[in-house]
């Protein structure tokens, strides 16, 4: 999760798991400080991702929510359990276009769904795309408690009576997740002193790109919209954000948290979820909302926001599967080496 549900319905975007973006993360390489790692997750199901999608890293280096880098993935047909995929990187105004343009640094990569990872060297990036562990933690049924209101999930009224609505149990602690890794030297990001990073996923329909999902701040496209607004929301873009998202934030913030609207504008400013964009200034160590890593309790910090820290701590811990190395997400459960 983070992003592992879409709204209130809890669906997938356009009803295809293959589309849903989950947690975005970036931090420096714990082997090599001059070296940027940023982590792109989807689809649940852990199954082959989408051959009609683009799945994208949009990174903004000079702050003005524009794309000034691209990487890009985009995945084969999968043929006897078999998958494999072509990673592009484009710069400047070609990194705009929704389509997948830009040097073709890697092709048809294997795809890998055992334990063993498959690692792809292309000269100073590394890459891999498949199965993992997922480091997301969170208490599924603790939020449901809280948010559930004679079964219907309404995340304008949170219950807040006192008693905990946290019960202790991860939900995530054996889930598997779709990974796509990326790896590259820190000067290449052109940070000034940092860089804005958002995922977005694209699926052809009738000729035509389609934007499905998109990923930046960790839970605020779940938390945040309706199941009237989500659509809207994953096809838009960051440059927008402010103008389009503040009023409607602000209003669910009055909901959750009893914020007055100056109150509600400024701790938007202050937590920078609008635009949705994750910052990351990579001289600094990477804990969000600079950066984010694999031990941040994401959940307990969105819901503290949101109703202004009336809301208990999960007290769930970060998961110890995770790696010192490349890929760094553990072996994927289940799975036999």
């Amino acid at each position: 999760m983070s992003n592992h549900f879409t709204g209130l319905s809890l669906g997938p975007p356009l009803g295809d798991q293959r589309l849903d973006l989950c947690d975005l993360y970036a931090f420096q390489s714990p082997t090599d400080p001059k070296r940027t790692v940023i982590i792109l997750n989807a689809n649940p199901n852990v199954d082959a991702l989408h051959p009609d999608a683009i799945y994208r890293l949009n990174i903004d280096n000079n702050g003005d929510c524009l794309t000034d880098i691209a990487i890009s993935y985009v995945y084969s047909k999968p043929q006897n359990g078999k998958q494999t995929v072509d990673v592009y990187v484009a710069t400047g105004a070609e990194s705009r276009s929704p389509e997948a343009v830009g040097k073709k640094i890697i092709s048809a990569a294997e795809v890998s769904f055992g334990a063993k990872p498959n690692i792809v060297k292309a000269g100073n990036y590394t890459f891999f795309a498949g199965a993992r562990s997922d480091a997301f933690f969170f208490d599924y049924d603790g939020i449901k408690a809280l948010f559930d209101t004679r079964g219907k999930r309404n995340f304008t009224e949170p219950h807040l009576s006192g008693k905990s609505p946290w019960t202790g149990v991860d939900s995530n602690a054996v889930a598997n997740i779709f990974s796509m890794v990326f790896e590259l030297p820190t000067s290449e990001l052109g940070a000034n002193p940092e860089i804005r990073i958002w995922g977005r996923c694209s699926v052809r329909e009738n000729g035509k790109l389609v934007h499905a999902d998109r990923a930046g701040h960790p839970s605020v496209s779940s938390f945040f919209n309706t199941d009237d607004t989500k659509l809207e929301f994953n096809a838009s873009e960051p440059v927008n954000d402010r103008k389009r998202w503040t009023d409607q934030f602000v209003h669910l913030m009055g909901h959750t948290g009893n914020y007055t609207p100056e109150e509600a504008v400024a701790a938007l400013d202050e937590h920078r979820l609008l635009p949705d964009m994750l910052p990351f200034n990579p001289s600094k160590p990477a804990k969000y909302p600079n950066g984010r890593g694999f031990t941040e309790d994401v959940i307990n910090v969105r819901i503290a926001f949101l109703t202004k820290n009336e809301c208990p701590p999960t007290g769930l811990k970060p998961h110890t599967d995770t790696l010192k190395e490349f890929p760094y997400l553990g072996t994927p459960h289940g799975k036999k080496s």
